[in-house]
């Protein structure tokens, strides 16, 4: 078993001095004649940067190290995770991650009500207090190797229900594929979406329609990933150096990916507060790891060409962000559905927007598999 750190954050006054002199001298940029529409704007960055001065980090740094936090080496790479343990014993355990642009810190307001489980909130290998890999690629098969060596050889668990956004969508399916005897059940919201070969294969309306206006989307939405496939250490070099060009990259996806109303970016702070925005943008700066955390895009090339279907019992909660997301595609690859419901709050980032309701939801499917 590996030997696990105890970890506690705290981030060295000179870094803070250094920020929040790169803050003030901020170049700002008026928004562009005829802009598109996006979930950012001259005069909310400016909103965010202005407060992000005064933001009172050691606050903040309190409240993340009231979580009790560790680190272990995982193969090559040492993996930081959150682990808190429920009051009684035997409780059901957890394994949550997130993908990007979130960090472990937005997915901790869930693990807050989930006081009846064993909850491990993970940052993945590149992100936040994780290290890298330090060789090899940052495939999606390797990231559920990791995570489930995590949850079974460091923490001793034998069985886990395991929840899975964004990038971990797939890892989620990928470790309840692999280890059924280990995962006593899958909670999604992200629901698995077939390969771009079997979409062409396609022939059910409502599954030829929603990837097709996924597709329509991809045409103005996904520049971002194409410039992190594509062009990841130019990009880096940028919002490294800049904490303005790095708070504006992150929050403008979580008001475009998040369940708020559009027009408005602070009307993200319904669902999403302003302190967990810059606790995100921090984590990033401090650790200096938005260069690595783009490496499942531009690594793609070594994901697995399908994920099998998944035998364990799955409950499917689909977000509002992929609200169309058809029934009869889950049913083909979650065996054992034994939920199937669609969500009328939350979007991509559902575990921070809407956590009490997710929580409930997984109690209700915990109970009802005993």
């Amino acid at each position: 078993m590996s030997e696990i750190r105890p970890f506690e954050l705290h981030v060295p006054d000179d870094v803070l001095d250094d920020l929040r002199a790169r803050l003030k001298r901020t170049r700002f940029l008026d928004d562009a004649p005829r802009k598109p529409a996006s979930g950012m704007s001259a005069t909310y960055l400016r909103e965010l940067v202005d407060d992000w001065i005064e933001w009172d980090w050691r606050a903040r740094e309190a409240w993340l190290n009231e979580h009790p936090q560790f680190i272990a080496q995982v193969g090559d790479a040492a993996v930081h995770f959150v682990h808190r343990r429920a009051e009684r014993a035997g409780a059901p355990a957890i394994l949550v991650m997130h993908g990007w642009p979130h960090t472990f810190a937005l997915q901790l307001g869930f693990a807050d009500v989930l006081r009846d489980f064993d909850v491990v909130v993970a940052s993945l290998p590149g992100f936040a207090f994780s290290s890298p890999y330090s060789e090899g690629p940052m495939s999606e098969q390797r990231l559920a190797a990791t995570m489930h060596a995590l949850m079974t050889e460091v923490l001793g668990y034998e069985r886990y229900f395991t929840y899975g956004e964004d990038v971990t969508a797939n890892v989620s399916d990928l470790i309840a594929a692999s280890h059924p005897e280990h995962v006593a059940g899958i909670v999604a919201t992200h629901a698995h979406f077939p390969t771009s070969e079997e979409r062409a294969e396609l022939t059910h309306p409502g599954e030829v329609a929603f990837f097709a206006d996924l597709a329509d989307r991809h045409d103005t939405d996904g520049a971002y990933g194409q410039v992190q496939s594509t062009r990841p250490d130019t990009l880096a070099a940028a919002l490294n150096d800049s904490p303005a060009g790095l708070l504006a990259w992150l929050a403008e996806k979580l008001v475009e990916w998040s369940d708020t109303p559009p027009g408005d970016p602070r009307a993200v702070e319904q669902r999403i507060s302003r302190d967990q925005i810059l606790t995100e943008a921090m984590i990033y700066w401090v650790t200096q790891t938005i260069g690595s955390s783009f490496r499942p895009y531009y690594e793609g090339a070594d994901q697995p060409d399908l994920i099998p279907p998944t035998s364990v019992p799955a409950a499917v909660f689909i977000q509002r962000h992929e609200a169309a997301y058809p029934e009869t595609l889950a049913r083909r690859h979650y065996l054992d559905l034994r939920v199937f419901d669609r969500l009328q709050h939350g979007g991509h980032f559902t575990a921070a927007e809407v956590p009490d309701e997710l929580a409930a939801r997984l109690r209700a499917f915990v109970a009802s598999l005993r």
